[in-house]
């Protein structure tokens, strides 16, 4: 039996509804319509409150924590922030700053982001993949950038972003189907060892 693949997304939106979540949700779906998973959607904005004024892990709530845990436990992480002032949010990258820096190795990250326009398209290869190299993250080879003019509704409507967020899940699936093969295979080597 196959075992399901833990699907952890992260929104570094502030506000709900969020064009943010909303594109994490559509990747998310996109992964889950190819592998069995488990889906799992973390909000920053809501968790704002409980974590913002934090300067240690081991300051923060016990919710904040179990998010922390499922992203540092996830096989694959789909990430996706707007952009402010040409990067990522502030609270997205605090978030991060309280994930173990081994945590992440090796793990397969889809790159997304939503900004006001074009312009800031290049969020994805000169602010999030740095971020992800330092954690020895496998980012995948296609990131998904999204303009205010994609959502009608903080529904995707672009048929041209559409496609892209197919076709990043498409490059994407081969590592996240090795991903999961070599999740037994591992958990049966550590039992024996």
């Amino acid at each position: 039996m196959t075992r399901l693949l833990r699907l952890v997304a992260v929104s570094g939106g502030l506000q709900r509804p969020s064009k943010a979540a909303a594109l994490a949700e559509h990747l998310l779906d996109l992964i889950a319509d190819e592998v069995p998973c488990e889906q799992h959607l973390i909000e920053l904005g809501q968790l704002a409150p409980q974590f913002a004024g934090a300067t240690w892990r081991s300051q923060l709530p016990a919710m904040v924590e179990r998010e922390l845990v499922a992203v540092e436990q996830a096989d694959v992480l789909v990430v996706a922030t707007p952009v402010y002032r040409g990067s990522y949010t502030g609270l997205f990258k605090h978030f991060f700053d309280f994930i173990h820096q081994d945590a992440l190795i090796d793990k397969p990250v889809l790159l997304a982001a939503a900004g006001g326009s074009e312009r800031h398209a290049l969020v994805i290869d000169h602010q999030l993949r740095p971020l992800f190299s330092f954690f020895q993250a496998r980012t995948l080879p296609l990131g998904v950038y999204a303009t205010d003019q994609d959502f009608v509704e903080y529904q995707l409507q672009n048929e041209a972003l559409i496609q892209r967020a197919a076709l990043a899940v498409q490059h994407a699936l081969p590592l996240v189907e090795m991903t999961n093969q070599a999740k037994p295979y591992l958990a049966e080597k550590m039992l024996a060892a």
